[in-house]
């Protein structure tokens, strides 16, 4: 079996880069100073924070991938809007993260993830990937902040199915304390889902690989489907509930 090489689309406009910085950066870092301005800022923060930090991932890393082709451009770009949001969060009043291995290992496996997600879109759309990857990133976006808001109006079977969402849980595990244990569910999705990912975007324009990947999504969002919710950081929850 013969691995076609990958190619770089033909993306001359700088639009797909000024989304990229947009919903990479900029808009998720305004979200986090609009919760600054509330008077429980941060719990406000400890609650979204892991939700922001995902939708600045898969912002920044996917529709990169998407237009540029390679990888690890994708890659490096999603870390460093977790780098960014991070900073900023922190800077807003975040408290210390307790378990700043479970978070970094939480980033960089949904930075490649999302990565190669746009990676694939590059390969199978060519210039047009970049399309593609900001159609994904806004519906999942959507799911992932109506489901923050408003943690009832969305069937836990369809969060399950949303990489974003997973992404979500397992940051928001390393910001509640639980550690890398509580979020292996999460963090093997992400992991196997950028596996068979890639294993697309190679064999392309090969079709089988597609029965591979979707069952292999399926298959992980089960998994995630049975994991518990991830808590909450307690003081946060407490203060912004007035409990």
């Amino acid at each position: 079996m013969t691995l076609i090489p990958l190619e770089r689309p033909r993306v001359r406009s700088t639009v797909p880069w000024i989304i990229v910085s947009l919903a990479g950066v900029i808009v998720p870092a305004l979200a986090l100073l609009l919760l600054f301005g509330t008077p429980t800022a941060p719990a406000m923060l400890a609650l979204a924070a892991g939700p922001v930090l995902a939708i600045g991932l898969m912002g920044a890393g996917m529709i990169a991938a998407a237009t540029d082709g390679r990888l690890w451009v994708g890659v490096l770009l999603a870390l460093l809007s977790g780098m960014v949001l991070s900073v900023v969060a922190r800077t807003l009043g975040l408290l210390p993260l307790p378990d700043p291995v479970s978070a970094t290992l939480a980033l960089v496996i949904a930075s490649v993830s999302f990565a190669a997600r746009g990676a694939l879109f590059a390969r199978s759309a060519a210039e047009r990937g970049w399309w593609i990857a900001v159609a994904v990133v806004a519906g999942e976006a959507a799911i992932v902040v109506t489901a923050w808001a408003k943690p009832d109006a969305l069937p836990q079977w369809l969060l399950a199915l949303l990489p974003a969402q997973w992404a979500t849980t397992a940051i928001q595990m390393a910001i509640s304390g639980s550690g890398t244990r509580g979020a292996v569910p999460a963090l093997v999705a992400l992991g196997g889902t950028a596996a068979t990912t890639l294993l697309v975007a190679m064999l392309w324009p090969r079709r089988w690989p597609y029965l591979l990947m979707f069952s292999a999504w399926l298959g992980l969002s089960a998994l995630v489907y049975h994991q518990p919710a991830p808590p909450e950081p307690i003081e946060a929850a407490r203060t912004v509930r007035g409990s």
